[in-house]
């Protein structure tokens, strides 16, 4: 039989961390324990953000609680099926994080509590990654390009839509010109208005552009359709997929918009299971794809990077690098070198337990 503890615990950003919907200088996570009464346990991080997530963050404690009562007398998953069919059992699609917790909880518990979710193989992983450029001012930005080409990256991806328009073209023309094969993908998380985003899109594709993630924002289907169709970078939804849990409507939101790039969050996306899901509607449809982590701790890191790592055939860059934003983030032996993602020989993890 299993128990379930909760321990609340905030990660605080090294810098203030701005998109085009505000700023955040901390977020608050979850860490949940299950186990069981020979001592095997298993331990899954929820890690909603306000204002982005669908549910409400005010009510996962409450959710929480109510978990801790609903896990007791549930027998101990044995299997990885085991795992997701309890989580979806006991977790309702509308608290997507909240399932995704509990999903990395039992999956580390089905392999023996050692941060081993998807393989033990780790430290032969080596998963290429974008470096993430946050949005700031014109200075701070080119910082922070200048830091991730010394770093190694190949592939970098920028914020956009906070900064006049101007400004950001200069950002990205400065960083064009240091090389032709350099991969820039732009995020502008809905920044744009519909009836200026073909224009500026326009003026973006002058730069090589990789691709460019909702560019305006969700539940706008005909104008979403038109630029997709239109746009001369490719574009990739990201928002635009958060709350379409059937299969039916994700197949139709696919089938209709006819995006180039699906941008997979499994904690935004109800866990693992959800966004195999994904992947496979959209292999079926021809649409590219790639896994980026929702800036969870470490220990959610660590298994969204395992989860991205059992499919090898996908030569996209992943967007696993946001374990060095915070002062306070859990000891791992998370290793981001010179654009990959990997793992340290030593497997030494901070304390995590509820």
């Amino acid at each position: 039989m299993l128990s379930l503890e909760v321990k609340p615990y905030v990660l605080d950003f090294k810098f203030s961390a701005r998109t085009s919907r505000g700023s955040m200088e901390n977020r608050k996570v979850w860490f949940l324990k299950v186990y069981d009464q020979e001592g095997n346990k298993g331990i899954g991080e929820v890690a909603p953000i306000g204002r982005l997530s669908p549910e409400d963050v005010e009510e996962v404690p409450d959710l929480l609680q109510a978990l801790i009562e609903a896990v007791k007398n549930r027998n101990a998953p044995k299997t990885e099926e085991e795992a997701f069919a309890l989580a979806t059992d006991l977790v309702s699609d509308q608290y997507p994080s909240v399932r995704f917790g509990l999903e990395v909880a039992f999956l580390d518990f089905v392999n023996g509590g050692s941060k081993y979710i998807f393989r033990k193989d780790l430290q032969k992983l080596k998963i290429p990654i974008n470096g993430l450029v946050w949005m700031g001012d014109k200075n701070f930005m080119q910082e922070q390009v200048a830091e991730k080409l010394e770093a190694g990256f190949n592939c970098i991806k920028l914020k956009v839509g906070a900064l006049d328009f101007e400004s950001e073209l200069e950002v990205i023309k400065s960083l064009r010109k240091i090389s032709d094969d350099l991969i820039i993908r732009l995020d502008a998380n809905g920044a744009f208005h519909t009836n200026e985003v073909l224009f500026k899109l326009r003026d973006l594709s002058k730069y090589n552009i990789h691709s460019i993630e909702q560019p305006i924002m969700p539940m706008q289907p005909e104008a979403m359709e038109l630029i997709c169709n239109r746009s001369e970078i490719p574009i990739a939804l990201d928002e635009e997929l958060i709350g379409i849990n059937s299969s039916r409507d994700r197949v139709d939101l696919l089938q209709e918009l006819k995006p180039h790039y699906l941008v997979l969050k499994p904690t935004l996306h109800g866990g693992f299971s959800s966004v195999k899901e994904w992947i496979d509607l959209a292999e079926m449809h021809g649409i590219e794809w790639w896994i980026t982590s929702y800036l969870e701790s470490n220990l959610g890191l660590n298994a969204i990077a395992q989860f991205a790592s059992l499919y090898p055939k996908n030569e996209e860059h992943h967007g696993l690098g946001t374990g060095s934003i915070y002062h306070n983030n859990i000891t791992s032996p998370i290793l981001i070198d010179q654009g990959f993602f990997s793992y340290a020989k030593s497997s030494v993890w901070g304390d995590v337990e509820a």
